[in-house]
């Protein structure tokens, strides 16, 4: 499948997939598309999974655990649970591991995609490359951490818990700031609309999220040292947009490939037995 991009036109291998198949569903001859799904569904879907499983936790949590899920090391009052603790009870655990564990695949998905993309455009531009690589391994091990904190809650295990956490943001922030990196070269070298668009949001989303980042680690070092009333609220509250805006830095891969479809197909048997 190719890649049209307002300057010149670019392989992209991995936003179609191929599976080797067999059965009913082609012949040996040609391929047969098993699945074909427009790229703004799948990225849209995936999203949605991620965003469902969060406030379907979050509200169970103030419906069902408000003490619980609230509650602080120091007895302070506190008005809005910290996603750990809400993923910590059941069943909002269990609806968060299922929703995060089905989202994770297609993440591990466009992560590569979006490697092919780069690995295309930047093809003899050395530093490019190295950042794309860099991009690449930094948006793998974001969901690997988002898959451990997800799967170890801070009740059972807090130290891999606190790693997973830990790694997740830190792989989350560079993977932000290489990304735009990128996109800001791909916006000197070209004019088409979309990747500017692209560029722009992916600017203004991460700014904002590295600020809430900062907000986010004061309130809870402020709440950790001085343990004043409604604080922890608003490191929660923080920590809610912290999330939600890197849900929405993935969602511009809308713009990226909303022209792309992912496909599932047989291919023809090398061999016949």
């Amino acid at each position: 499948q190719s890649l049209s991009n307002g300057c010149k036109t670019v392989r992209l291998a991995d936003v179609t997939r191929t599976m080797m198949l067999q059965g009913p569903y082609g012949g040996l001859d040609k391929d047969k598309p098993l699945i074909r799904l427009p790229f703004t569904h799948f990225a849209v879907g995936t999203v949605l999974l991620a965003l469902t499983g969060l406030l379907a936790c979050l509200a169970l949590s103030l419906l069902y655990h408000f003490e619980e899920s609230t509650y602080t090391h120091c007895h302070v009052p506190n008005y809005l649970p910290s996603i750990s603790a809400s993923i910590s009870l059941v069943p909002e655990r269990y609806i968060w591991r299922c929703c995060i564990g089905l989202h994770s695949a297609p993440r591990y998905l466009v992560a590569l995609a979006y490697f092919s993309f780069y690995w295309g455009r930047f093809a003899r531009r050395r530093l490019e490359l190295l950042l794309s690589g860099l991009a690449l391994l930094c948006g793998l091990a974001e969901n690997t951490g988002l898959l451990l904190l997800t799967y170890v809650a801070s009740t059972e295990t807090y130290s891999v818990h606190k790693n997973g956490f830990i790694v997740f943001i830190a792989s989350s922030q560079l993977h932000m700031l290489i990304t735009c990196w990128l996109w800001q070269v791909i916006k000197r070298h070209c004019i088409h609309p979309e990747e500017v668009t692209s560029y722009r949001w992916k600017l203004r989303i991460f700014m904002f999220n590295i600020s809430c980042c900062i907000a986010a680690a004061y309130f809870f070092i402020r709440h950790n040292k001085y343990c004043e009333s409604g604080i922890y609220t608003l490191f929660a509250l923080c920590e809610y947009m912290v999330v939600l805006s890197n849900m929405a830095f993935h969602m511009t891969a809308f713009l990226d490939f909303g022209s792309k479809e992912v496909m599932v197909a047989t291919r023809p048997e090398d061999k016949r037995y």
